[in-house]
């Protein structure tokens, strides 16, 4: 089993939920007593939530890219960075190392194409909405990306830094979410990422959305047991999970 480098922290509430789903998918694949191999580096999140702020992403590559090195020193067979947002500086990440990076959108376009989605709308914070690295990166793999009308983006990003990175989960907001994705699926998308790893605290598996879900904790966590299982450090070898849930009829308008 190789081992997995979690560059952590951001928010540590989702890099549990990293930890968790691991464990628990070598557990079931491998069967017994057998958990994941396992090296993490856990930053401060208000350090890198105000660069972020600040637009000073240099900074923020920098931090994260010393993390990255200590878990290869620490021995680490691939990083996995357990955010949407910093995958904007995933490149300085990479460069720092000589250990492969598992990107996250990467995982979650393979799952959104073995879906058979190619109209897909994306949540997540204001800086993975509006700027283009993670669109990018997911058009690359041939998707057509939609992402919220400026009053959602706010309200999206709101609630993933006032509550659910402080584990606050409301209805309410729940609510709001779903009704933006109803909005995003007026317009055509035909499946949404949810493109931050707080953003599947809310809206789980359970979620009556009008369309498939990708969530891109879960996806990112897959593919990350997959290459820890599998032949090779530098092939996933993996068949991408799926949705949160199969397409089904839009959802009732009686709340979750």
């Amino acid at each position: 089993m190789r081992c997995i480098g979690l560059i952590g922290g951001m928010s540590w509430e989702s890099t549990a939920e990293y930890y968790r789903l691991i464990n628990q998918d070598v557990a079931r694949r491998l069967g017994g007593l057998h958990s994941a191999r396992i090296v993490m580096a856990s930053v401060d999140f208000a350090q890198i939530e105000a660069l972020q702020v600040a637009g000073d992403w240099d900074t923020a590559r920098e931090l994260l890219a010393h993390e990255a090195v200590g878990l290869q020193a620490a021995g680490a067979d691939f990083l996995v960075l357990c955010t949407n947002t910093m995958h904007k500086v995933a490149d300085g990440i990479e460069a720092s190392v000589t250990i492969p990076l598992l990107h996250l959108a990467d995982a979650t376009a393979e799952a959104v194409g073995a879906a058979g989605v190619s109209r897909v709308g994306l949540l997540g914070t204001a800086f993975t909405m509006e700027q283009d690295f993670y669109r990018d990166r997911l058009t690359a793999h041939g998707l057509d990306v939609l992402v919220p009308d400026a009053a959602d983006r706010e309200v999206v990003h709101r609630v993933i830094y006032d509550e659910l990175c402080h584990g606050v989960i409301r209805p309410q907001s729940r609510q709001r979410y779903l009704e933006v994705v109803d909005r995003l699926v007026d317009r055509g998308a035909a499946g949404v990422i949810l493109g931050c790893t707080e953003i599947e605290l809310l809206l789980d598996a359970d979620a009556r959305a009008a369309v498939p879900l990708f969530p891109t904790t879960r996806l990112h966590a897959r593919a990350a047991v997959d290459l820890a299982l599998s032949a090779s450090p530098s092939s996933a070898g993996r068949e991408p999970a799926g949705p949160t849930r199969p397409p089904g009829s839009r959802r009732s308008t009686s709340g979750p």
